[in-house]
């Protein structure tokens, strides 16, 4: 600690924390929410990316929003009143050339039309403010004498912009006072304003001026609601295709858990088998493991086809999808597993269309699985029945449960309900009076009548 304190005192300091100045910083003190150049280029590069992968219309539709706004990105549309303003000096500009009875439109008159546009910055934050402070600049205008023109612009877009954001009597009211204002000043008080000697305006022109306040409220209401429209579009587009996504996430989450249930609980029971054998039956124990491998490659495969449906879309699936006609596999499976299954066929068998087939091939797989997992009989019988119209389902087995948690989800039955629902069918699982269990299910689908045959004359 000395010879430190010595070092220091060579250094030209005693060993002590060195005194910045406010401001000064360590030399590798770091700042946060302080980004490098070449950070905010990246952040920047990043953005353009996201942006070169959106839709063309959608990128089409927020540009040319941006621009009708005139905000540039900044929030405020300086661009479209910039625009305005110019035009409605110039337009005011070469229109007071043709009104020689009116005011020469002077420094106050133009400040009067620079401070009617300058509120229109503010007119999608705060339309009512705007509206009626634009409607009162315009009418002071008015009041001074000046000459007609382009100022009545002005009052045409904040009031467009007041009904576009839902304030539409707010426009109305300070239309209808700017209106009644400018009645007033051109039959009874134009004796004692400016300009000197002006006499009363004729009447037929007050009903052009009503009619364009009409038109200005109705275009303004015509945009507007075309506008919640399209937003009721976009909202509904969005649930749509979000109840669709959420449709095939819980088609796929079924189809992940009938695949594994079933597989999952086989290779369980003869890893059992397996390890109980393992020194007192070798050969029965190899035919345990030999039965996992199957089972365990099945599952991957039918994991595998699952799983291709989330490529890219268009794509059809690399394999059929599995239906009744892989039964026997089912059975065999269940039998590895200690579980003798009997099917039993009744009525005239059809082909079912593939959901149906489906959907009847994951309900008897789930009720032979929970049979497996849940009761301690060791048959289950199978009876499909063919009918007009329909799928008769029904898997039985004699009991009991033996109440041992098989390290299932609990979604099963649910998923079982699920996909009888999705065919507009029912289903029906609940214990039998003598102990059993049975499973239940109707599922209909298109049933084509044969043709009737033709006479051959």
């Amino acid at each position: 600690m000395d010879q430190e304190r010595r070092r220091g005192r060579e250094h030209g300091h005693d060993g002590a924390r060195p005194t910045r100045e406010p401001g000064e910083r360590r030399p590798h003190e770091h700042r946060p929410h302080q980004h490098r150049p070449h950070e905010r280029r990246a952040h920047g590069l990043r953005r353009h990316e996201l942006h070169a992968h959106e839709h063309p219309d959608r990128a089409a539709g927020r540009e040319w929003g941006r621009w009708q706004r005139g905000d540039g990105g900044s929030g405020l549309p300086w661009r479209s009143t910039l625009l305005i303003a110019v035009v409605v000096m110039a337009g005011t500009g070469f229109a007071a050339r043709n009104q020689p009875d009116r005011e020469a439109l002077d420094a106050l008159g133009r400040a009067l039309l620079l401070l009617g546009a300058a509120p229109l910055l503010f007119r999608h934050r705060w339309p009512v403010p705007v509206v009626f402070g634009v409607a009162a600049v315009t009418f002071g205008y008015l009041l001074a004498g000046y000459p007609y023109g382009p100022v009545f612009v002005m009052v045409a877009v904040a009031c467009f912009a007041a009904v576009v954001h839902g304030h539409r009597t707010a426009a109305a009211w300070a239309l209808g006072l700017l209106w009644a204002g400018h009645l007033l000043l051109s039959h009874w008080l134009y004796r004692w304003l400016p300009p000197a000697g002006d006499g009363p305006a004729p009447w037929g022109q007050e009903l052009p001026a009503a009619a364009f306040a009409v038109a200005v409220l109705a275009a303004s209401e015509t945009v507007r609601v075309r506008r919640e429209q399209r937003a009721q579009l976009r909202a509904d587009r969005a649930a749509a295709e979000q109840r669709r996504a959420d449709e095939e996430r819980l088609r796929i989450a079924r189809e992940l858990h009938d695949v594994l249930a079933h597989s999952i609980s086989v290779i369980n029971v003869q890893a059992g088998v397996g390890l109980a054998l393992l020194d007192s039956d070798p050969e029965q124990a190899r035919t345990a493991l030999t039965t996992i491998k199957a089972a365990s490659k099945e599952a991957l495969g039918e994991v595998r086809q699952v799983l291709d449906t989330l490529r890219t879309r268009g794509d059809a699936p690399r394999a059929p999808a599995p239906g009744l006609g892989r039964l026997r596999e089912l059975v065999e499976q269940a039998g590895a597993a200690g579980l003798t299954v009997t099917v039993a066929r009744t009525g005239r068998r059809t082909d079912l269309p593939p959901g149906a087939d489906l959907a009847a091939f994951r309900i008897v797989q789930e009720a032979l699985t929970n049979v497996v997992r849940h009761s301690g009989s060791r048959t289950a019988r199978v009876r499909i029945g063919y009918a007009s119209g329909h799928l008769d389902l029904t898997v039985d087995d004699d009991g009991p449960a033996t109440g041992t948690e098989a390290g299932g989800s609990g979604n099963g039955l649910a998923g079982m309900r699920e996909r009888a629902a999705a065919l507009g069918g029912t289903i029906e699982a609940g214990a039998r009076p003598d102990g059993g269990f049975r499973v239940h299910a109707v599922l209909p689908f298109p049933h084509e009548e044969p043709p009737p045959p033709q006479e051959i004359p």
